[in-house]
């Protein structure tokens, strides 16, 4: 299966020239070939052929993570009939092939050595594949969408992510770069967004979730290396965090967003031993020089979140970052850091009302928005019910 018009249209040339013939020099037999054709038809695509062959199945993907995205979430949140009715869970497993503009979930499996790769690269999971190699399995994040209890919509909106789930800046630029995308077709389009959303801080109430063994919220501590038990744990390990947020995201499965954008670096330089995820955050108050919320005072602070987000282009160097006394940002130093790391089971973000763009939530680059009262609610997991999935690598 290949999205003909993800990233820069390519992926049905790249199919006909390389993926195809490498399967046929392999002697490997494809069931069903098909290009996705609209909004959401990847999912209905695997869910069709779920529910006609039983076993185990192996998708060949030629797309970027939205694509992924739909088909996760279409086997995820629904029961599955024919062959399949009554099975508790199904495992499918994925051989990516990137043709995505940011790829991150490739990118962060097989670690690209320069920004121009060749087919080659491309095509590692499928060799992976034809050697029989292992499987990765993913694990996802499962976010819930609901309204206030006094609400007479009961009704949750449920999104579930392989890569990333976040609010504040990150989701405002998914949210805009959408209409960037015929004009600027590659990642280009993402540095403009954020550009444009630079100066927004984001109002609202976050609550830290603990891993259950490790019964508490854990935080980077630069000076030690490690992570560390955060300080402000209550007496269940949760971690109430009060905002305005400047940035605010979550990963699974990644430690980069963009081939050279390692946002999540020690999800890959200190794997976790159970099933967390990673969070950044960049909250202003925390800048020593912080007095009051003004025009001047989000202008100043965009200098510093440009800083973060270029650091994070270095390697994910922006994990190490400390304000001075004065508000500058160094590498060196015992101040304040400048970026809150933390790695936990899941979050909760509640809204301020009046806030619209904190509203926001980006699941694997699908936007939807909290309703006022409302908040979001992220978890890892690895899938108990429905559809297993893991990667060729």
């Amino acid at each position: 299966m290949y999205n003909p018009v993800c990233g820069d249209g390519t992926a049905e040339t790249f199919f006909d020239e390389h993926v195809f013939p490498r399967l046929e020099e392999a002697h490997i037999q494809v069931t069903q070939k098909m290009a996705t054709g609209a909004a959401g038809h990847a999912g209905t695509i695997a869910f069709d052929f779920l529910e006609r062959y039983e076993g185990n199945v192996t998708v060949i993907l030629g797309s970027g993570d939205g694509t992924l995205h739909e088909i996760i979430n279409a086997l995820s949140l629904v029961a599955l009939n024919g062959v399949r009715k009554n099975v508790v869970s199904s495992s499918v497993r994925v051989v990516l092939v990137p043709c995505g503009t940011a790829n991150a979930l490739y990118c962060s499996l097989f670690k690209p050595i320069s920004m121009n790769e060749g087919p080659a690269y491309k095509l590692k999971s499928l060799e992976a594949f034809i050697m029989g190699s292992d499987v990765v399995p993913l694990t996802l994040t499962v976010t819930t969408l609901s309204a206030p209890p006094s609400s007479k919509q009961s009704c949750s909106k449920v999104a579930v992510s392989a890569v990333v789930t976040s609010t504040a800046l990150h989701a405002s630029i998914l949210h805009d770069s959408e209409s960037l995308r015929k004009e600027l077709p590659g990642i280009e389009r993402f540095k403009v967004a954020a550009k444009n959303n630079i100066t927004q801080w984001y109002s609202s109430h976050v609550k830290l979730l603990p891993a259950p063994s490790a019964q508490a919220v854990e935080i980077y501590d630069p000076d030690q290396k490690t992570f560390v038990i955060h300080k402000d744990s209550d007496a269940h390990g949760i971690v109430d965090v009060h905002g305005p947020f400047a940035y605010f995201l979550s990963t699974v499965n990644v430690d980069r967003l963009e081939p050279a954008f390692r946002i999540t670096p020690l999800a890959s330089d200190f794997v976790s031993s159970e099933v967390s995820l990673d969070l950044v955050m960049v909250r202003p108050h925390r800048d020593p020089t912080f007095v009051m919320d003004t025009i001047e005072a989000r202008n100043a602070f965009a200098e510093k979140s440009v800083a973060v987000l270029t650091a994070a282009y270095q390697d994910g160097s922006h994990i190490n970052l400390r304000y001075t006394d004065d508000g500058k940002i160094t590498n060196e130093g015992t101040g304040p850091t400048v970026i809150e790391y933390i790695r936990c089971k899941g979050w909760e973000w509640i809204p301020d009302e009046v806030d619209e763009r904190a509203h926001l939530v980006c699941s694997d680059g699908a936007i939807f928005s909290i309703v006022k009262g409302g908040k979001a609610a992220c978890s890892a997991a690895v899938p108990a019910d429905g559809a297993e999935f893991s990667v060729y690598v």
